[in-house]
């Protein structure tokens, strides 16, 4: 018959195994839904400009979009 401490440790021990790995899977998973489904995109940054009481042209949404790349990586 198994001791009762080693039926808890086994019991710990699974648990911070599936603790460290659930967490690098919703990582991964997360950073994974970010490259398919960005935060910002050209329709919201047009929509914040508008709703600062300016047109952004072409060139300035474009800057925001790089500016915004860049600093997440």
């Amino acid at each position: 018959m198994i001791e009762w401490y080693w039926v808890i440790a086994i019991a710990v021990g699974a648990l911070l195994i599936g603790a460290v790995a659930g967490f690098f899977i919703a990582r991964a998973w997360f950073k994974k839904y970010l490259e398919k489904n960005p935060p910002m995109d050209e329709r919201s940054i047009r929509e914040m400009f508008r709703q600062m009481g300016r047109t952004p042209s072409e060139k300035q949404v474009r800057q925001v979009l790089a500016s915004m790349k860049q600093n997440t990586k």
